[in-house]
């Protein structure tokens, strides 16, 4: 399994030439989704999904039933019911975003296990109930406090935690990001910068 990490929350895998993509929002890399054979989206904000890119792709996006994506025909998924997307195995976790402040916002969220090994949780905390070798763990967001992050690394106990949503970090937010993670999260840690590639088992 390949993964690439692009800016913010997107995140591409391949697999013997098979290619998903997950969140490529308005704020990521317009060729994640070169040769895409499938799209999955967490939720509607504009950082996880980007419409108008996707609304010419020609490759099938899923997306949480509820979820308000008007320019893009998705096929509509829900937590807990497993489901193939460009051969790959794929669970839908959780069900809402996380909060901000005051019940806001409430949108629907699905974080997804891909082939049960690759765990993307969108804007949520939500958490698999069975193994994961890598988590793209959040870095930041209005709805994230940092030890919310280590406590996910620590509940999820992955083989490998890669940072996801992290755009909105300067140079130093991402340092210190790192550190925390690194030395508190309890699980092996690695930073991928926007276009750096993984190979995972």
């Amino acid at each position: 399994m390949l993964l690439t990490k692009f800016t913010h929350a997107c995140v591409r895998v391949e697999v013997d030439g098979r290619v998903l993509v997950i969140d490529p929002g308005v704020w990521s890399e317009p060729d994640a989704l070169d040769g895409a054979d499938a799209v999955l989206v967490t939720h509607e904000h504009g950082d996880h999904v980007d419409e108008l890119r996707l609304a010419g792709l020609g490759a099938p996006v899923y997306a949480p039933a509820g979820a308000r994506i008007s320019k893009v025909a998705v096929t509509p998924v829900e937590a807990g019911r497993e489901f193939v997307a460009a051969g790959f195995r794929i669970l839908p976790v959780g069900g809402r975003h996380a909060v901000i402040h005051n019940g806001r916002p409430d949108c629907a969220n699905l974080g997804y296990l891909v082939d049960g090994a690759l765990y993307h949780p969108g804007d949520s905390l939500s958490v698999p109930d069975q193994p994961v070798d890598t988590l793209c763990v959040p870095a930041q967001g209005s709805w994230l406090k940092l030890t919310e992050a280590i406590e996910l690394v620590r509940t999820v106990n992955p083989a490998l935690a890669i940072l996801i949503h992290d755009a909105q970090l300067n140079e130093r937010g991402i340092a210190g990001v790192n550190h925390w993670l690194g030395h508190e999260g309890g699980a092996d840690y690695r930073y991928l910068a926007p276009l750096e590639t993984i190979n995972r088992p």
